[in-house]
């Protein structure tokens, strides 16, 4: 994340990166015996800033600097205005998600969906509400708690396919995911790769929007509905906040504004619809956000941290090396265009396998941007251009991870297996497809940034 000094001055050296080999070993190590132990969401026992830390150690120990030298090199990652920046986002977006669920909106959300829903566009009216709330509130995990449970229900009073409805909910999560402003995985792609969330909202949406519109079709020809459960009376005033941050972001306002509006206005509803909801159960729920975040937060530094010592050592600039020989294989000294693509191929393939790995699509993107964004800077790939991708492919990847903790939740709440719910996560296939269509018919980057 804290690599944004060109690396090309150090000298590579493969052995830089054993602290991320130690942490993802540890990581995937601890995951892995876990579920054959039969452990639920064993990829989630081991909290990731604590399978961090021998990292951390082994980075300053690696460091040729003395230990003071080192240890100000690891505090300046740490501190780097990236960072600090993605954090806060973290904390107030954390602090949204809660104030707004207590104060109903979620369920207020969700029940008007179910009330301008029409009986044969069910399933797709599910995905659409799963992907405003995921936009909204800039969290799957945050989107399936709340509509799977409602879901289910559907499921069963309409004689649904119980499978396919859990991957219409999840592939409407991934779509919010992904797209969300306040999202934890756009925060660190377009912290990490210096762009504008606008910027890079608008150049996901391309891609994007063809595939949501695809899986639309196809869920919509699944449907085979006749009757809906009835809905409660929809109550407008609890859906402002969502319907607020959404306008506000998409038009470019500054996302401390947008989150910062976001709180005051749900934190105004609950005080005024819910008797029981005060000022101080209101900060009490801001601190609860702040609560939530606080993995990601604590991992982001940390890597954050190990990252600068990496690319101290040459680590980064060893991998970004290695990535670059597998780039020119597949491209021309003399076609910029075919540079690009291979490179945008190479982030795609970086922050895939990287997910693969590590079961976290922001943990993915915190690993992999920093050589993102040097394989975009020396290839002519736009910042948002590559922050769009690093999202896409984590997200497509997550959302298809049988060990993913959106998975593994809604085998629980579904009570299938994880991997009948991904085979049925149309969206990520056809997020995949649109993506890699969209690199391989690109023109040219000059004309692309023209038109758009």
């Amino acid at each position: 994340m804290s690599n944004s000094t060109n690396t090309s001055s150090i000298t590579p050296s493969a052995l830089a990166l054993l602290p991320l080999g130690v942490f993802l070993a540890l990581f995937i190590g601890v995951g892995s015996y876990l579920t054959y132990q039969g452990v639920d969401f064993a990829f989630y026992q081991l909290p990731s800033p604590v399978a961090a830390l021998p990292a951390v150690i082994l980075a300053i120990i690696l460091s040729k600097e003395k230990l003071n030298k080192a240890i100000e090199q690891f505090i300046r990652g740490v501190g780097h205005s990236d960072i600090i920046a993605m954090c806060m986002i973290y904390l107030l977006a954390g602090a949204f998600a809660a104030v707004a669920k207590a104060s109903g909106g979620v369920d207020a959300t969700v029940n008007l969906g179910m009330a301008i829903l029409p009986a044969s566009m069910i399933l797709p009216g599910i995905f659409v509400i799963s992907a405003f709330i995921a936009t909204s509130m800039g969290t799957s995990m945050g989107t399936i708690a709340a509509v799977a449970p409602v879901a289910l229900g559907i499921a069963h009073a309409a004689g649904m396919d119980v499978a396919l409805t859990a991957g219409v909910v999840l592939s409407g999560a991934m779509f919010g995911d992904n797209l969300s402003i306040i999202s934890d995985t756009t925060i660190a792609a377009t912290r990490s790769q210096g762009c504008q969330m606008k910027d890079k909202f608008r150049e996901n949406i391309k891609i994007a929007l063809p595939a949501a519109i695809v899986t639309m079709v196809l869920f919509a020809f699944s449907s085979s509905v006749t009757t809906l459960p009835a809905a409660n009376p929809i109550e407008w005033l609890k859906v402002l906040p969502y319907i607020t941050i959404l306008i506000l972001a998409v038009s470019g306002v500054n996302v401390f504004v947008v989150l910062s509006l976001g709180i005051v206005l749900a934190g105004g509803v609950g005080l005024f619809s819910i008797d029981s909801y005060s000022l101080t159960t209101f900060g009490k729920d801001i601190y609860s956000g702040f609560g939530n975040m606080q993995e990601i937060f604590l991992l982001s530094m940390l890597i954050g941290g190990v990252s600068e010592l990496m690319r101290q050592q040459g680590g980064l600039a060893f991998l970004t090396q290695l990535i670059s020989r597998v780039i020119a294989k597949f491209s021309s000294k003399h076609n910029a265009l075919a540079n690009s693509r291979a490179s945008e191929l190479g982030i795609a393939s970086l922050v895939s396998l990287t997910n693969c790995c590590t079961a976290n699509n922001t943990v993915a993107i915190i690993v992999s941007g920093g050589v993102a964004r040097e394989l975009a800077q020396e290839n002519g790939v736009t910042a948002r251009r590559s922050a769009s991708l690093l999202d896409i492919f984590s997200c497509v990847v997550q959302g298809v991870l049988p060990y993913g903790a959106q998975a593994l939740l809604l085998g629980s709440v579904f009570k299938l297996s994880p991997l009948e719910i991904v085979s049925h996560s149309y969206y990520c296939f056809f997020l995949a497809i649109s993506a890699v269509i969209a690199i391989f018919i690109r023109r040219s980057a000059t004309k692309f940034e023209k038109v758009f």
